[in-house]
């Protein structure tokens, strides 16, 4: 049977559309496709909520592609071992409390289980501000990354959402955004974002868990960006304080939908 180039497009353009229409009213918008971010969006889809991932760039996954200085191999410690069970990924024990595993695998397998339990990933997509309604974050400001990198002046989109979380990684983005230009105050010090610090692995992985939290009404932090916004260290190439932060930010967000 022969193909025809203009159905391949009428798919793509009406399917590809029908998602996003069915994603302007979400329960939980991620913003930030790293660990913390597919994680969190397995645990609230895995529960039925209705739950999208806004990743600016073309690929998901974060810094977790490249292991750490391109070495495209992570290391887990072991309270974390139960998320890599629980997703099926492979690991290896180095020694106690030190396991490694394929950089590519864990991104690849973290995103198609976060797919198949109903996480809808929308790669490319910018959030360049957010919506606030009586002192809250109410939604997302959305356009196309390439919009952002031409420095073009053309409109967004915006969608609603009941939380959204932060795992913007380093850059902190969203609560940035928030601190500095939605007159709400965040759950900090100074009432703004407090800024990373240096490396320090084994204080990071415990923080970058307990301050995973709501840090301003309707908005949770997850993964580095919670370590940056509460003024944590950096951890490196060790990622069992992310898988375990998306399903801390996870099972703080669900009692209250």
């Amino acid at each position: 049977m022969k193909l025809d180039e203009v159905i391949i497009s009428e798919i793509i353009i009406k399917e590809y559309s029908r998602k996003l229409i069915r994603n302007l009213d979400l329960d939980v918008g991620i913003v930030g496709g790293g660990p913390a971010g597919l994680v969190a969006g397995y645990y609230l889809a895995q529960k039925g909520f209705k739950v999208a991932l806004f990743e600016r760039k073309l690929s998901i996954g974060g810094g977790m592609w490249g292991g750490g200085m391109m070495f495209n191999i992570i290391v887990v410690q072991e309270n974390a071992l139960p998320i890599l069970q629980e997703f099926n990924i492979n690991y290896h024990k180095y020694q106690d409390n030190y396991y490694w595993a394929n950089a590519v695998e864990a991104v690849s397998t973290l995103t198609s289980k976060a797919c198949q339990a109903g996480l809808e990933i929308f790669n490319l997509i910018t959030v360049e501000d957010i919506m606030v309604d009586q002192n809250r974050v109410s939604g997302l400001v959305l356009n196309w990354s390439v919009v952002e990198m031409g420095k073009l002046h053309i409109d967004p989109l915006t969608i609603k959402t009941r939380y959204v979380i932060d795992a913007t990684g380093h850059p902190s983005e969203v609560s940035r955004i928030v601190a500095g230009k939605s007159g709400i105050s965040l759950d900090t010090e100074e009432g703004i974002v407090s800024g990373e610090k240096s490396m320090n692995a084994e204080e990071g992985e415990h923080f970058v868990v307990d301050q995973t939290r709501e840090v301003a009404p309707g908005l949770c932090v997850a993964g580095m960006c919670a370590c940056a916004v509460s003024g944590g260290p950096r951890m490196g190439p060790i990622f069992g304080g992310m898988f375990l932060s998306g399903k801390k930010a996870a099972e703080l967000i669900i009692p209250k939908l």
